[in-house]
């Protein structure tokens, strides 16, 4: 299998997931602070939103990637 299937391949699997599921989230640490023997944290949790025109695009250009990425060896 070469590289520029598996890139389609991902991109097709991506495209559906972002179709699927529409949005993801993550936390991520924002402060920390150490005061003596007192540790402090503020923990962020975000969510992004994926464009309903970047999934259908990962799969159109991963599909396209499969019919016309033939490589010439």
């Amino acid at each position: 299998m070469n590289a520029v299937r598996i890139v389609a391949i991902l991109l097709i699997v991506a495209g559906g997931l972002g179709l699927a599921y529409g949005q993801f989230s993550f936390t991520k640490d924002t402060h920390k602070t150490t005061l003596g023997p007192l540790e402090l944290s503020v923990k962020d949790t975000q969510t992004v939103d994926v464009p309903v025109w970047a999934g259908v695009g990962g799969i159109v250009v991963g599909v396209a990637l499969l019919l016309f990425g033939k490589s010439k060896s």
